[in-house]
């Protein structure tokens, strides 16, 4: 297979071998593995297809101690980030909570290796650390869909993005799940060629490999289970209009329909009033904010299409069974504490403690938990 020099790369001599590039997977606590796993594989591949070392990559802590995954499984790195590895790219991991995981010394150690850089980037939640220390100012970016809403609220000089995942000049930042495998084979295209990338999806038996253009969020007809055109439209004008809602005629009229035959469209697909539906909406976006930024009330009430912080902690309390002032109270106490552990019943040490009660203690304090209620 012919492989071609990297973008950016000194000229490299007739016949000599390129050096390969390094990369360090910085992971931060509750990073997800699958996003790990998902931007590494297609560097191991790209090494067998080509019979030769393209890529080399570290997995990285602060201070070089073993790190918990969002399963819980605890995984030992290679080195610690001050390590004298010379990289070339940085790819930060997150995964729950991305804020709780940025310390001080985080975010000045990013802001003096950058410099020595090819390449930043990060999967899932990391971008919350490359933005909090200013390095995706000025740059397109993506973040995981359930931080979208907090960090473009947090961090406006950059410009987020519901795709999938953002190449812009030297950044390039994943959304969760598979994405960075689409991010990586996209990269490893533009260093090494696009038959290289397509070998490597043929080998993970990936039908088709993601583009920049493809959003990541699920199509709304999956989500609503049904294709009727009117009630998508609708939907996506309440979607995009959460700080100052439409009025429903207006809404009709956008898709030109009277408002008798908008409360039927709702009721028949998706068993509600729409005035329910868009409250629904704007009460979720508001449940993100409170989770996810040190944002005042007031000001997520505001920022959620509600006239009166009264009546944004009422609606709140009548929808989610408790004040928002109580439901930030409980995320930060579950965030202050160790998560309780319950020990099995085996009486081998090594299975004292369940990866999966760690997982879902852990996850206490995300805008999703428990969400869906279960028969």
């Amino acid at each position: 297979m012919a492989i071609t020099p990297a973008r950016g790369s000194a000229p490299t001599p007739a016949g000599a071998v390129p050096e390969p590039q390094t990369l360090g997977f910085l992971l931060l606590e509750d990073f997800t593995l699958i996003s790990l796993a998902s931007a590494i594989e297609p560097l191991r591949m790209a090494n067998q297809l080509a019979g030769r070392e393209l890529y080399r990559w570290y997995v990285m802590t602060m201070d070089g101690a073993p790190v918990r995954a969002s399963d819980g499984m605890q995984v030992t790195p290679d080195a610690s980030a001050h390590s004298p590895l010379r990289l070339d790219w940085l790819v930060v991991c997150g995964g729950v909570a991305p804020q709780r995981s940025v310390t001080p010394a985080l975010l000045t150690w990013l802001q003096s290796r950058q410099r020595q850089l090819r390449r930043v980037g990060s999967v899932c939640t990391g971008s919350w650390a490359l933005a909090q220390a200013g390095l995706l100012n000025g740059y397109d970016a993506s973040i995981h869909w359930e931080c979208l809403a907090a960090i473009q609220e947090a961090y406006p000089r950059t410009a987020w993005s519901t795709r999938l995942f953002s190449i812009d000049r030297d950044r390039f930042t994943a959304s969760g799940g598979t994405a960075p495998l689409d991010m990586m084979l996209n990269l490893i295209g533009r260093d090494h060629g696009r038959e290289l990338s397509a070998a490597i999806s043929e080998m993970f038996i990936y039908e088709r490999v993601r583009g920049e253009e493809d959003q990541q969020r699920v199509p709304l007809k999956h989500v609503l289970g049904t294709t009727q055109p009117k009630l998508l439209e609708i939907v996506a004008l309440m979607e995009a209009n959460i700080e100052e809602p439409i009025e429903l005629d207006e809404l009709a009229s956008y898709v030109d329909v009277s408002r008798r035959q908008l409360e039927r469209l709702f009721q028949r697909h998706l068993h509600c009033s729409p005035s329910r539906y868009y409250l629904k909406l704007r009460l979720t976006r508001a449940r993100q904010l409170l989770k996810q930024t040190p944002l005042p009330i007031i000001e997520i009430a505001s920022a959620c299409g509600f006239v009166s912080t009264p009546h944004f902690s009422k609606c709140y309390r009548e929808y989610f069974g408790t004040p928002p002032r109580e439901d930030r109270g409980e995320t930060l106490k579950i965030r202050r504490l160790e998560p309780a552990v319950a020990p099995l019943a085996d009486n081998d040490p090594l299975m004292q403690f369940s990866s999966a009660t760690v997982a879902l203690s852990h996850a206490r304090g995300e805008p999703t938990y428990a969400s869906i209620a279960l028969g």
